[in-house]
């Protein structure tokens, strides 16, 4: 064994009770921020689950259409007129097998689906709602939104014009799989469509109007043959869609919306989470470093004797300081063994502790390796910067002086 790591190791068992007092604070100290960042983790996972469970990251559609003035003013004339906003008319995206694969080549897109969406009317005897058609590619739609893993009834299929509803929409038309239902679009259009599946996605403005059918029936409904109204895309780092979507605007001239600027306040949320989490770290953190750096002066002045000797026998400045160097990192190390054991612990036995009436976690935590080797990184790294000061003085003791005062 290395000399320094043999009186390094030395120092900490003959100091039980300051190293178990260490370890303990580095214990505490990894366990909080193991648990709070798998709690803060899993509710942000939790939330961006539900809400992009039932949209797409990035839809593409044709810009608005802008008021054109019937009169122009001239030099000699002035206009005096009031701008209100155009009529807005489903319209197809030019050419859109061509955007769409342009689209898919955009670093970051992982899947991209045409759509038709519009407004219309499900009437089933008496009942009549307004519901949201969504004409789509099966294939490429559950690429984008997998609805067939949320499927409360029959199953996921719009070949042939057949349709899928959402949970509430059924239950507000008292009808189920296999039974028939007449869309009335806003062009006028209406068709009798045969009930193949009934969702839920959690989201009840969903739940209660989407009814999907294909998107060659939608074509039909709403007067567009071979047209898509709209392109939705998913991409591989949700946190990046803005971006992506910023690319694609400049480059196709479309409108696209990302869910970061659709969901403006959530993402609030979620950036005022991580901030509370990391004040929270820098706080334990620096009390851990605070207790580290105390125990190891304290050890410093107690065996300064004891350092005297050895600088007085021929051990370098560089040696001393790399035992208490090495004391640092490994209190470190050890305290973020049990505290990462401990927090994942807690987290488990809290994640257990409320459940809701479907039997899934109120409070889901996620714990993963990434985490782990985080809370070692920064329990070492704490550690190493701790023993920095104490061992920066005792490697200038004098050798005479400490001998004589020790």
């Amino acid at each position: 064994m290395p000399f320094e790591w043999f009186v390094a190791l030395r120092y900490l068992r003959d100091a039980k009770g300051q190293t178990a007092l260490i370890l303990a604070a580095v214990s505490v100290g990894v366990s909080v921020i193991v648990f709070l960042s798998a709690l803060i983790n899993g509710l942000q996972a939790s939330l961006i689950d539900k809400t992009l469970g039932s949209q797409p990251h990035i839809t593409l559609q044709v810009r608005r259409e802008a008021a054109r003035p019937l009169v122009d003013p001239s030099h000699d004339r002035a206009v005096a007129r009031s701008v209100q906003p155009a009529p807005q008319r489903l319209r197809s995206i030019d050419q859109w097998p061509l955007v769409m694969a342009d689209a898919e080549r955009t670093a970051g897109v992982i899947a991209a689906s045409p759509a038709i969406v519009g407004a219309g009317f499900a009437v089933r005897a008496e009942a009549k709602n307004a519901v949201v058609v969504r004409g789509v590619d099966p294939e490429r739609f559950l690429s984008i939104i997998d609805v067939r893993k949320r499927m409360r009834a029959g199953r996921f299929d719009v070949a042939g014009g057949d349709a899928v509803i959402g949970a509430v929409l059924a239950d507000e038309l008292g009808v189920g799989v296999g039974d028939k239902i007449r869309i009335t679009t806003t062009e006028g259009i209406d068709d009798v469509v045969a009930i193949m599946g009934v969702f839920s996605l959690g989201n009840e403005a969903v739940d209660k109007t989407w009814v999907i059918t294909s998107l060659r029936r939608a074509q039909t409904l709403y007067a567009l043959p071979g047209g898509a109204t709209s392109i939705e895309l998913k991409v591989a780092d949700v946190f990046a869609a803005e971006a992506v979507a910023g690319e694609l605007r400049g480059r196709t001239g479309l409108k696209a919306d990302s869910w970061m600027k659709i969901n403006a306040e959530l993402l609030t949320g979620l950036s005022a989470q991580s901030s509370s989490k990391s004040m929270i770290q820098f706080f334990v953190i620096l009390a851990v470093a605070l207790g580290i750096a105390s125990v190891l002066i304290v050890s410093v002045v107690q065996k300064s004797r004891e350092i005297g000797v050895l600088r007085a026998v021929g051990t370098s400045r560089g040696r001393v300081l790399r035992i208490f160097l090495i004391q640092g990192a490994v209190l470190g190390l050890l305290g973020s063994f049990v505290g990462s054991a401990l927090g994942a612990l807690l987290s488990k036995l809290f994640e257990g502790l409320v459940r809701g009436p479907d039997g899934a976690p109120k409070f889901p935590v996620q714990l993963d390796l990434e985490l782990f080797v985080l809370a070692t990184a920064l329990a070492v790294g704490v550690g190493l910067l701790a023993a920095v000061l104490p061992a920066r003085r005792a490697s200038r003791l004098d050798p005479a002086s400490a001998i004589r005062n020790g």
